[in-house]
């Protein structure tokens, strides 16, 4: 139903986009391709994946929020690329196998950026005063928080974008496709 972009068949104002993340990645993924048909989607998107890369949140403090976001929404495409992307960054295998399982994580602050991300996501922005204090007491901050908030944000249009196009899973990804366990 959904077309998948490439520069010549984008609208113009996505072009710039997709010869840019063709220069990151060596190919357009197919999130990208597809989200092209919305060139104030994917602007969005890219503009706040870089505001989101630039907060206080670690990269893999960030990769955690992505991935339990990803699992709790069931995207199959941001599940399989920032799978990969832990692997090959070196992240420890028992920490993406349980992050794609949705079972908490061995590591006690990371464990906290997980629950608050789900109860983030489940209180549509409420969180219980419990929870917000095991949060901050296990080292992050109010600003952490507001950042937890952006990245639920930005990664909303992507996942919910990919869902919507079905985007396949591209090759260089899909070594770590992903399918729900109900």
């Amino acid at each position: 139903m959904f077309v998948r972009h490439d520069v010549a068949s984008a609208p113009e104002g996505a072009r710039p986009h997709l010869e840019n993340t063709a220069r990151g990645f060596g190919f357009v993924p197919a999130p990208v391709a597809m989200m092209a048909e919305s060139p104030e989607l994917l602007e969005g998107f890219l503009n706040g994946n870089k505001l989101f890369d630039t907060t206080s949140l670690t990269p893999l403090e960030r990769e955690v929020l992505i991935l339990t976001m990803a699992t709790s929404v069931e995207c199959h495409y941001c599940v399989a690329l920032h799978s990969a992307m832990l692997s090959r960054s070196g992240t420890d295998a028992s920490l993406v196998e349980a992050l794609r399982e949705r079972r908490p994580l061995e590591d006690t602050r990371l464990e906290a950026l997980r629950v608050f991300t789900l109860a983030v996501m489940a209180g549509c922005g409420s969180v219980r005063p419990d929870l917000m204090q095991g949060f901050l007491d296990a080292g992050y901050t109010r600003r952490n928080a507001l950042e937890v908030v952006l990245g639920l944000g930005v990664y909303t249009l992507s996942t919910y974008a990919n869902r919507l196009t079905e985007a396949p899973v591209d090759e260089p990804f899909r070594a770590f496709a992903w399918h729900p366990q109900h």
